[in-house]
């Protein structure tokens, strides 16, 4: 069968003049498709920024580093002693830097951060009570603990919706990936379709202008009136017109698929499909229950029922009781001599609980929190209306699949009877017998009967594929398609 199609497009080729073309197979056009269609990378980009997004918020878990630096600051102001009311001006030269090493805590929603900062202070004031200019070495050390209590841990709710929004992407790009099949299949046939319909133009063209030589020889010689010269050649004009308006939407078809595939729009091509009807096994029940168990739109479905209990406690938080515990352990020390700076260190221990205490919010938390629960309620309900959905997805498609074998084997047999008859009548037109108009009627049921078998046949693989993507399961190989197949190699990806 092979051997066939490829001495077809050979012939089509002769026929077309089109020796530069590039032969497209279905196969090829996938592949194609797999790096330069644009949905596909527009998918792809959105995986890749919910990827660095959580890589990011891990990275945010880690120690942070810093250090500030300030070499001068410099300041001359005039003030007021409210001890002595008494007015003087103070005079500071100050230049220090800060070294701060922070740590979130995950478990606990808290942070334990150790800072310190040395510098040096020059100041000098007119103030009576002043000791005239006072110049000095110091350090701070201070240990800090900051941890919030009766209240969600914030950490680690980010850090969870920030997986959730990374599988939720991983599964939008494996269902793109279906689709992107599903359409490439659909442009590809179509293009064939169009390109089959151009071939049955040109035979109806070569078959017209045979009729026409025959009449007009009889005319000619006075065995046929000249009205039926006038039918065979509005028949020829009509022929003609057919065949440009083939080769035109075949074109724009081309253009069609070349723009998805993410083609250069100038290349040429022409497309190689193998449409034999290969009828294949489907067991409905095998098909159902596995696209229930393996369907990602379910998951999805699922994520965004977790995803609105976060916004929930994120909605109960609101006029929450909350309380927060600051501790802090210091030592500091000064000098005038380097040296010398903690020879009489003074320890700065610190301790500081607060609390946020809610008293009347006119219902404004018990309203919210309503709205959400019933925004919970509605996404439970569309998980068990999409699980309908996927049972009814896959019901039609295996009822289209049935009644598919059996247009593909009336349009075979259609297309078998059509050929008979046109060739019956041909032998009856030229024995005179049969006028150009009827001859012309039969040469346009034997062209509609041919597609009409193409396009049974193109249904069928269609509604296989679609079989497919809903049940997640390959009956022509006879196994099921895990979702993780479907998912991102991220190494693969990014070495490309």
């Amino acid at each position: 069968m092979q051997k066939l199609l490829i001495l077809g497009v050979l012939a089509f080729f002769c026929c077309t003049g089109l020796q530069a073309q590039e032969v497209l197979t279905l196969d090829k056009a996938l592949q194609i498709s797999q790096t330069g269609s644009p949905d596909l990378q527009l998918s792809l980009l959105n995986l890749e920024r919910s990827q660095k997004n959580l890589e990011a918020q891990r990275a945010a878990l880690k120690s942070r580093l810093s250090l500030d630096v300030t070499p001068l600051n410099y300041s001359n102001q005039r003030r007021f002693d409210t001890r002595v009311s008494e007015w003087y001006t103070n005079e500071n030269l100050t230049t220090n830097a800060r070294f701060l090493i922070s740590q979130p805590i995950l478990p606990t929603d808290g942070t334990i951060s150790l800072s310190n900062e040395f510098g040096w202070q020059s100041s000098n004031s007119d103030a009576a009570a002043s000791q005239g200019e006072s110049q000095r070495f110091y350090n701070n050390l201070y240990l800090t603990l900051s941890q919030p209590v009766f209240t969600y841990n914030r950490l680690k709710l980010q850090l969870r919706e920030l997986e959730l929004s990374l599988e939720n992407a991983n599964i939008s790009y494996a269902i793109q990936r279906l689709n992107l099949e599903r359409n490439v299949t659909e442009f590809f046939y179509n293009v064939y379709m169009t390109q089959k319909n151009l071939e049955i133009a040109k035979e109806e063209l070569v078959n017209t202008q045979r009729s026409y030589d025959i009449i007009k020889n009889k005319v000619d010689a006075g065995l046929a009136a000249r009205e039926e010269l006038y039918q065979a050649e509005l028949n020829l004009s009509t022929a003609n017109s057919s065949l440009q308006n083939s080769q035109v939407t075949y074109e724009n078809a081309k253009d069609q698929l070349k723009l998805y595939l993410g083609m250069d729009l100038y290349e040429d091509i022409v497309v190689l499909a193998d449409i034999a009807s290969n009828p294949v096994q489907v067991d409905m029940d095998l098909a159902i229950n596995n696209g229930l168990n393996s369907r990602m739109e379910l998951r999805q479905r699922e994520i965004d029922i977790e995803s609105g209990q976060f916004d929930l406690i994120r909605t109960k938080s609101l006029n929450e009781f909350r309380g927060d515990i600051n501790l802090r352990l210091g030592i500091t020390g000064d000098d005038p001599n380097l040296g010398q700076v903690y020879n009489n260190p003074t320890r700065s221990p610190s301790v500081n609980v607060s609390f946020n205490i809610p008293i009347f919010d006119w219902g404004e938390k018990k309203a919210r929190i309503a709205a959400q629960e019933a925004t919970i309620k509605s996404q439970e309900i569309n998980l068990s209306e999409e699980k309908k959905q996927i049972i009814i997805g896959i019901r039609q498609v295996y009822r289209n699949l049935q009644n598919q074998l059996n247009q593909i084997e009336i349009a075979e047999q259609n297309e078998t009877n059509a050929q008979l008859t046109y060739e019956i009548n041909l032998e009856r037109y030229e024995n005179g017998d049969l006028t150009g108009m009827d001859l012309n009627l039969f040469q346009t049921q034997l062209s509609t009967k041919k597609l009409e078998l193409a396009q049974s046949l193109i249904n069928y693989k269609i509604e296989l594929l679609n079989l497919k993507i809903q049940s997640l399961y390959d009956f022509e190989k006879g196994e099921a398609i895990l979702p993780n197949e479907l998912y991102l190699n991220e190494e693969t990806e990014s070495e490309k």
